[in-house]
């Protein structure tokens, strides 16, 4: 399984909002295969972390993934909400429940 991890700095005031409309591009997701492991929100410093994985080729599923239908409509519309993000793929160090 490969996993990604992305960190969004959200701009000022559009937290909510884009906590609102997240759920749509995570479905859309789940349509190619990819699973959201996590996601944590940290307020005081106007930040999204969240991982999310595949049990395939990662980068084959995301390129179909990024050129779907699916995800231009989701995100057609929508207003800019990050003002820069920092994505890199990940190990699993520790995984959930195996303390």
């Amino acid at each position: 399984m490969a996993t990604q991890l992305r960190r969004y700095d959200v701009i000022e005031g559009q937290m909510d909002s884009l906590l609102e409309w997240f759920p749509n591009i995570i479905a859309v997701r789940e349509q190619y295969g990819f699973k959201v492991e996590f996601m944590y929100v940290d307020r005081e410093n106007n930040q999204l972390v969240w991982a999310v994985s595949h049990d395939g080729d990662y980068e084959a599923a995301h390129d179909k993934y990024a050129a779907s239908p699916e995800r231009a409509a989701v995100f057609a519309g929508q207003p800019e909400r990050v003002s820069g993000m920092n994505v890199s793929m990940v190990d699993t160090i520790i995984a959930p429940g195996s303390n």
